[in-house]
């Protein structure tokens, strides 16, 4: 079997011109450049080639004209993580929506005297703000306060120009904490929809070795590539049951009507529960291993006519 070869950045790879990635990142991200132009330029830096958005072939290079071209205007409330409940509620039913203890503003606002022991918080209008409370009473709530004030001041729009954060309203919501009977780490379930068919199911295996990062058909055949050098693991079990499939149909009826999304789900205690609607995985600036899954994920994805 011929060992995957990972798309190389030339430019990533040498520390000068690394120096000037995060110079870009650090002085361009919120300047009066327009899209387009920002996004040529951030996508030669980062992946060493030159952005083709005239006819974009690569999924990467699809990713980013979505940002551009692809403005429907239902798309920030999906990214929305609370405004999208109402979606998903709407859409496949309220049980598969993770339990909402409240949302609000201002971290100050939040009324921890009435949460539960154990909860996670979240802000609604970015990606990685979450806090995991597992003991109220050790959270460190200096901490946490800076965590999330400096989280609400920051639009995520100016992260690579990803178009439906511009206008969501930040704001911080509660959710129960899900945890397996047996304490063991959710396995998360991605599902990438291109046009409203599920055509790639990822799934995050978290075990004592760490995180293995597998890529499944919609019919959960193991698909022998990964991302971003992550491990992947042919031989990681994943549990044969009807909630996998569940999971597909979700996704699909999730999906609808839309160029592309990803779906995320969490399956625990035997049931499944919704995560979020992500528009531009990676920011488009993934990298795939072997690198012909690029031009694979792209062919997927037909892009509406202007």
């Amino acid at each position: 079997m011929k060992t995957p070869t990972q798309e190389k950045n030339p430019y990533t790879n040498n520390k000068t011109k690394a120096y000037f990635i995060r110079k870009f990142d650090n002085l361009f991200a919120k300047s009066v450049l327009p899209d387009a132009l920002f996004l040529k330029i951030e996508y030669w830096l980062k992946t060493g080639k030159k952005l083709n958005l005239k006819n974009p072939v690569l999924f990467n290079e699809k990713i980013q004209w979505l940002k551009l071209n692809d403005r429907r205007p239902e798309y920030p409330s999906l990214a929305d993580k609370y405004e999208v409940r109402d979606y998903v509620a709407k859409t496949i039913g309220e049980k598969y929506l993770i339990p909402l203890y409240g949302v609000w503003d201002t971290f100050d606002e939040i009324p921890f005297d009435k949460l539960p022991d154990q909860f996670v918080l979240k802000c609604t209008h970015d990606s990685g703000s979450v806090v995991i409370c597992k003991d109220k009473q050790s959270l460190d709530m200096a901490k946490t306060r800076k965590h999330f004030k400096r989280r609400l001041a920051r639009n995520w729009y100016w992260r690579s120009r990803q178009w439906v954060y511009k206008d969501i309203k930040p704001r911080i919501i509660a959710e129960k904490l899900l945890v397996e009977e047996n304490n063991a780490k959710l396995n998360d379930y991605k599902i990438f929809c291109f046009n409203g068919e599920p055509k790639i199911n990822c799934v995050k295996f978290y075990g004592s070795d760490g995180c293995k990062v597998n890529f499944y058909s919609p019919k959960w055949e193991y698909q022998p590539f990964t991302v971003m050098a992550c491990q992947t693991d042919p031989n990681a079990p994943l549990e044969k049951s009807e909630s996998l499939n569940l999971m597909v149909d979700l996704a699909r009826k999730l999906s609808a009507q839309k160029t592309h999304v990803r779906v995320d789900f969490y399956y625990i205690n035997k049931a499944v529960y919704f995560g979020e609607l992500t528009f531009y995985h990676a920011e488009g600036l993934l990298g795939f291993d072997p690198p012909e899954w690029n031009k694979t994920f792209g062919d997927w994805m037909k892009l509406p006519q202007p």
